[in-house]
């Protein structure tokens, strides 16, 4: 499958908690494109440490598939990344925190 009319879109946003939480899922008969991760620490008092993993389908978060690993983020902080993976159909993101309050914006594109 060639990259032809990719659409922008945002992958996934919200709060990291500690549990491994599914952010974001590649459709059947797509690719997608990470282009932009920003992890941003609301938390004014601690560091947070954070964890990303992008996923092969039925595959399982793990050193293999890490993109973050165990990241410390400082109060008011923020990590942001620019790069480029490609996730095939079934692929996924996961993420983890040390504690609440960090949040995490996806964008790329989808390719069908």
């Amino acid at each position: 499958m060639a990259f032809q009319n990719i659409t922008p879109a945002k992958l996934g946003q919200g709060s990291i908690g500690v549990a491994l939480t599914t952010r974001y899922t590649t459709p059947a008969s797509t690719r997608t494109l990470v282009k932009d991760i920003t992890i941003c620490n609301t938390s004014t008092t601690a560091p947070i440490n954070v964890s990303v993993y992008l996923v092969p389908s039925a595959g399982t978060a793990g050193a293999t598939n890490i993109l973050y690993s165990n990241i410390q983020i400082p109060p008011s902080g923020f990590v942001h990344r620019t790069g480029l993976n490609v996730m095939n159909a079934g692929d996924f993101i996961q993420d983890i925190a040390s504690a609440t309050g960090c949040t995490i914006n996806i964008s790329g594109g989808e390719a069908v």
